[in-house]
């Protein structure tokens, strides 16, 4: 990753490649507009959070412990470490 600062904010948990949705653990709070790293051995993209979802419902931030769902914009894998950009 470059010189900006990142923070681990989770991990890809389960994908649904039909829809292109990936469930995402967190382990710090999570907002809309913010710009997330998805990095794995065969992962490597950024993409502005615009919209996300808790058992099916749209919120404009998610909490420590939750999973939520978000529409990804490439193919993630399990396992896959989710970052935020600060």
């Amino acid at each position: 990753m470059s010189e900006e600062e990142v923070v681990k904010i989770g991990r890809v948990t389960h994908f649904f490649s039909k829809i292109s949705v990936a469930v995402i653990e967190l382990t710090t709070p999570l907002s809309i507009g913010d710009n997330i790293v998805f990095k794995g051995p065969n992962t490597d993209f950024e993409q502005v959070v615009d919209s996300m979802q808790i058992e099916h419902e749209n919120v404009e931030k998610a909490e420590a412990g939750q999973s939520i769902g978000l529409k990804v914009t490439q193919r993630v894998r399990e396992t896959d470490a989710v970052y935020k950009k600060t």
